[in-house]
């Protein structure tokens, strides 16, 4: 099949990896941007995670925490610029949909959409949002929000770039003090900053695993020098490097970003502090959100516009 420029483009935006390999993986595999990505993996040439997930819609992420910090929601609200997402008008009503958001039932954002809207119970959240679209200008959107629960312990939440990104970590503990608080807020900019997948290795399926042994092989068995080695050699070093990628995508593991020796793992610091303060703590979860991750923008090249139109 024919492969274009704006696939090769594209693949090169995930993977950051040169033209010409990207069009032979494309031609590889029929088009299909997901295994292309992989045969890249396979032939070393792309990293083992695809490049943060491409950020293009505006708007803003908002957490809202209950009084008894027991429990806590975090929403996200687009908006087509990023003049309306700093507008007063839509961070008052993303406000109002996060005080709704943080004790509604709905299970889900459809669920929660058809709900009435409490500001005005004559209509529901959707059209409160057409109203709403109607005064700012511009086209909204009330894409996603999670509540986080903790009834043995608290919620810390964070917020960063004026709401770019907004974090909630669970929190179980059976003190509950500044200096436990601090941590945790500590823990949230973490999530914040180095975008963790898991909590700790537990959370790790062992497909996930297995499938990343099955790339590390083929890079390896793509590579001369390394696929001459011994069987029991290839498999410590496969082992190696998924220990090595654990501990970038598992928070308790990660390197704690504040920790004075530059070695301190992220659980380590949460130990320390629990035993500093006589209280047993420990990290349940974490939500982060990011304003548009996995949204496409519609990007505009504006001499390719003014060659179309006049029929160059």
């Amino acid at each position: 099949m024919a492969i274009t420029a704006a696939q090769v483009k594209e693949l090169r935006e995930l993977t950051g990896v040169g033209m010409m390999d990207c069009k032979k993986a494309l031609a590889a595999t029929e088009g299909d941007m997901d295994k292309a990505v992989e045969f890249l993996r396979e032939k070393g040439l792309a990293t083992a995670q695809k490049k943060a997930s491409r950020i293009a819609a505006e708007g803003l992420c908002m957490t809202l925490v209950a009084d008894d910090e027991k429990s806590a929601v975090v929403v996200e609200v687009n908006a087509e610029t990023d003049f309306v997402a700093k507008n007063e008008k839509f961070q008052n009503y993303v406000a109002d949909v996060a005080a709704q958001a943080l004790t509604t039932s709905a299970a889900d954002i459809d669920a929660f959409l058809a709900e009435a809207w409490a500001l005005d119970t004559t209509k529901t959240v959707k059209e409160a949002l057409a109203a709403q679209i109607a005064v700012i200008g511009e086209n909204m959107n009330i894409r996603r929000f999670t509540q986080v629960k903790e009834e043995n312990g608290f919620v810390a939440s964070y917020t960063h770039m004026g709401g770019k990104i907004g974090v909630l970590v669970d929190i179980e503990t059976d003190v509950v003090n500044d200096a436990v608080k601090e941590m945790a807020k500590n823990v949230a900019m973490q999530v914040a900053a180095l975008k963790p997948q898991y909590t700790d290795r537990s959370e790790v399926s062992e497909d996930y695993i297995a499938h990343e042994k099955e790339i590390l092989l083929a890079q390896i068995q793509n590579d001369p020098k390394e696929s001459q080695k011994p069987e029991k050699v290839i498999q410590g070093m496969i082992n190696g490097r998924i220990n090595k990628e654990l501990k970038e995508i598992c928070l308790l593991d990660q390197v704690y970003v504040k920790a004075e020796d530059g070695k301190q793992t992220v659980g380590k610091y949460v130990e320390e502090v629990a035993k500093a303060n006589g209280a047993k703590v420990t990290v349940k979860g974490f939500v982060r959100y990011e304003t548009g991750e996995g949204i496409q923008k519609r990007e505009e090249n504006f001499a390719e516009e003014v060659a179309k139109q006049m029929g160059m």
